[in-house]
């Protein structure tokens, strides 16, 4: 049976991302590539977790993981990770500004939704056809699906650095009880693998 699933990189603060992210700061002030320098510098320690973080049928995000831009879309804008994003599925970009699908390499496609968080979670259900569905951040959009109840599975990703401001995980969810399923790391991270308990 599919999941939703959600994969976040969170410093040991409870952020996600610093602030004032823009198009050279896409994580914030001075955040650089901390939170995810597991990714870069230990790809083969880390293999089996990269790999379940685009293994689901369907991805739904917000506005802002996909760009720094607000308001009205500048439409030579296609997404932080060029023509070859890593998600190879269905994406919904969840915007309050209409705009055409974007289709890129690898079978990635970006379909703005604007019609809520409801819409996208059942066209995600659909497109996934019966694969899992990942929640692809950013904070805003998976502290909102907590709060519904939509994540079954919380990977959370934790680098072993305080970033004392910004935009922080588990923010408005009210109580979630969370059940360990699996701990690893290195160094550089400690991956925790909790369902969430409804």
């Amino acid at each position: 049976m599919s999941k939703v699933t959600c994969d976040m990189a969170m410093s040991l603060d409870g952020f996600v991302a610093g602030l004032n992210q823009r198009l050279d700061q896409p994580f914030g002030d001075g955040v650089g590539d901390v939170l995810h320098q597991w990714m870069f510098e230990e790809p083969e320690a880390h293999k089996e977790v990269i790999e379940a973080i685009t293994a689901a049928g369907a991805y739904v995000m917000g506005r802002n993981m996909f760009s720094p831009g607000r308001g009205a879309w500048d439409l030579d804008w296609t997404g932080w990770w060029g023509e070859e994003p890593p998600y190879h599925g269905p994406v919904f970009v969840l915007t309050h500004h209409e705009r055409e699908p974007v289709v890129k390499r690898g079978g990635t496609t970006f379909t703005f939704v604007t019609d809520g968080l409801d819409a996208a979670m059942s066209r995600a259900r659909e497109a996934a056809g019966g694969r899992d569905i990942a929640i692809a951040g950013g904070a805003a959009t998976v502290n909102q699906c907590l709060a519904a109840g939509l994540i079954d599975e919380l990977r959370v990703h934790v680098a072993p650095v305080v970033l004392g401001a910004g935009e922080r995980l588990f923010d408005g969810v009210g109580r979630l009880t969370l059940e360990p399923l699996a701990v690893s790391g290195t160094g550089l991270v400690t991956h925790l693998t909790y369902r969430v308990v409804r």
